[in-house]
């Protein structure tokens, strides 16, 4: 078992020729090779992927696995790399001709019944940072199960079997692996979820930004194929993102509010690195967060489109969602932080939406994970079907649900530190905060501190950094800051 690769919630991540350098790519290929070659459930013989390709009439001789890349710093020739490790353990590869959003690759693997696909992406990670994302069967990104089994598969780097790896780096096995345009398919499904004739009638003026990501060659094309104007930016090559880290946060999408306002346009829609994850400006320049959108997606799901089901969310995402899955009778679900634990859910058919509150989105009959292309489209096709702007469907919708606010703040420690901070909170948490009684604690992942009257404090370490990540949301607009004034004190009262 290999120690120095080790998955997070969304895939292996390390700084580009350092961590992460042709020699990893190859190793984690091996490893998820021997998974796909042995696993009793998720491999190509297992009951779980068996099961899935009787279900859609399809059967194959070979293992299929879907390679694609992102746009960073040498992402396509480290798929190249995965691609030709995958084709040297007997599996059939198609590899994504342009760089590939992590969703249209995991709608490939639904729709083709693939036993997977490997993703070359760091996702919203600054630039110099790259991974691989591996996708089971079920079109989402790998639970907790299937990342044991692969860690354990990984060869070391001493293995004999990777002697030649580095004469492979940067050339294509153009023998035995394809090179396929995956973009078609996902693109004409697209088109059974969005009211493409409301958006041909709406005579919207939407902006883009692909944030120099693998969105830029999605948005335009779909929009302006539905009648919708269109204005751009960061659409073109740009391993630094330009300067930014491509997060859809709102400090990297200060450049689209600003053409928001200038040209005048209805919404400005963005996507991180790999597009699993969203951020919106409305026609003013404001940043709308996910926590105030995916309810508002909620409503438009049950109201509009008519569909009915469960929901689930993360524990730190907004309450708002279950104000508006209780009225309309929806059994709400929370999980721990992580998308794949909402995958989880969403993989069971029972669900139609799961949310977490940094951008991630997914909806039933489509993927069971998160869709940064689709929720932005899904804004649009809210206000096209309604036929109003955002900010009169914002107002429309908090005559219904009670307007919540929210805050997150991420406090650098050592690891040392985080140990203590989460041992005394667990051994002697707070009884009141902000001079509110704590009414209840939940653990699910981390400590949220639910006072008396609704608002709550989490605090829990981040999984990826040496990160405390605090959240707070109350019906009080300033409750949120004092909140957080709060949790500081706390954890400096313990380290």
């Amino acid at each position: 078992m290999s120690e120095d690769i080790k998955f997070s919630t969304a895939g292996f991540r390390a700084v580009t020729a350092d961590g992460l350098t042709a020699q990893s790519v190859q190793r984690l290929a091996y490893g998820i090779s021997e998974h796909i070659l042995e696993h009793p459930f998720y491999g190509f013989e297992g009951s779980g992927y068996r099961k899935r390709c009787q279900e859609q009439g399809k059967k194959f001789k070979h293992p299929l696995v879907f390679v694609g890349f992102d746009p960073r710093f040498l992402s396509k020739q480290l798929a190249y790399v995965a691609a030709n490790a995958l084709a040297q353990n007997g599996i059939t590869v198609h590899l994504a001709e342009t760089p590939l959003p992590t969703p249209v690759a995991e709608w490939a693997v639904v729709s083709e019944c693939a036993v997977g696909a490997v993703v070359i992406t760091g996702s919203e990670s600054p630039y110099y940072v790259n991974g691989v994302k591996w996708i089971s069967y079920y079109g989402g990104i790998a639970n907790n199960e299937i990342v044991q089994d692969i860690e354990k598969r990984i060869p070391s780097p001493s293995a004999q079997i990777l002697k030649a790896s580095s004469t492979e780096f940067g050339s294509l096995n153009a023998a035995v692996v394809v090179t396929k345009d995956l973009r078609k398919n996902y693109l004409a499904h697209l088109e059974k979820l969005i009211n493409t004739r409301a958006l041909k009638k709406s005579k919207l003026k939407i902006a883009v930004d692909p944030l120099f990501g693998s969105a830029k060659n999605y948005f335009r094309p779909f929009l302006e194929k539905h009648g919708v104007t269109v204005e751009g930016i960061h659409e073109s090559d740009d391993v630094l993102f330009g300067g930014t880290v491509p997060n859809a946060g709102p400090e990297s999408l200060k450049e689209l509010a600003g053409l928001v306002v200038r040209k005048k346009m209805h919404l400005g829609i963005a996507c991180n690195s790999d597009c699993d994850k969203f951020g919106l400006i409305d026609a003013d320049g404001s940043w709308i967060s996910p926590n105030e959108i995916a309810p508002m997606l909620l409503h438009h799901l049950v109201c509009n489109k008519k569909i009915k089901g469960r929901v689930c969310r993360s524990v730190i995402t907004s309450n708002l969602i279950d104000q508006v899955a209780k009225a309309h009778g929806l059994m709400l679900r929370e999980t721990p932080v992580g998308f794949k634990y909402i995958t989880d859910l969403m993989t069971s058919g029972q669900y139609i939406m799961g949310m977490e509150e940094s951008g991630g989105l997914a909806i039933a009959n489509h993927i069971p994970d998160k869709d940064g292309l689709l929720a932005c489209l899904l804004v649009v096709d809210m206000m096209a079907t309604e036929g109003k702007t955002l900010k009169q469907l914002r107002k429309d919708f908090y005559k219904k649900y009670n307007q919540l606010f929210d805050q997150k703040v991420s406090i650098p420690k050592t690891e040392t530190e985080i140990n203590r901070i989460m041992e005394r909170l667990d051994i002697r948490p707070p009884l009141s905060i902000n001079k509110t009684s704590v009414w209840r604690i939940d653990s699910t992942d981390g400590f949220k501190f639910i006072l008396k009257g609704g608002s709550w404090l989490a605090i829990r370490p981040s999984s990826t950094e040496k990160l405390i990540r605090m959240y707070a949301e109350s019906q009080d607009e300033k409750m949120p800051a004092a909140l957080i004034k709060e949790g500081k004190k706390i954890i400096d009262s313990i380290i």
